[in-house]
């Protein structure tokens, strides 16, 4: 098992930066990739970046060069720098992680909002 506990979020006006991070517990052994989601207001989940083992990433079209993902001894803390937001980047934004076992475990979300 693994315990996916998120912090950070908030409201933002547009244009500004907010910064989410994610700390993982359990069988962190077990993992090989994380990264994050995000949900918009009435959409379905949507890939935001991943994050693999061995360092490799990739990001979703509608964020690259305005978001990015760092790991603090990698797969104990995960962040997710957000800069330059947009009212589209509005949502719960979820950090997950999968195992070799290919089991996925979620974070409890965090809500952005990006308003003025």
């Amino acid at each position: 098992q693994v315990q996916l506990v998120e912090s950070g979020g908030g409201l933002v006006q547009p244009g500004g930066s907010l910064r989410l991070s994610c700390a993982s517990s359990g069988s962190i052994a077990t993992i090989d990739a994380m990264g994050w989601y995000h949900q918009a207001p009435g959409k379905q989940r949507e890939l935001v970046v991943t994050i693999t083992a061995d360092g490799r990433t990739n990001y979703a079209d509608s964020v690259k060069g305005r978001f990015t993902v760092s790991s603090d001894n990698f797969k104990r803390t995960l962040s997710l720098q957000m800069n330059s937001l947009r009212s589209e980047d509005t949502g719960v934004y979820y950090c997950y992680a999968t195992t070799f076992a290919r089991n996925i475990y979620w974070g409890q979300g965090s809500q952005v909002t990006v308003s003025s």
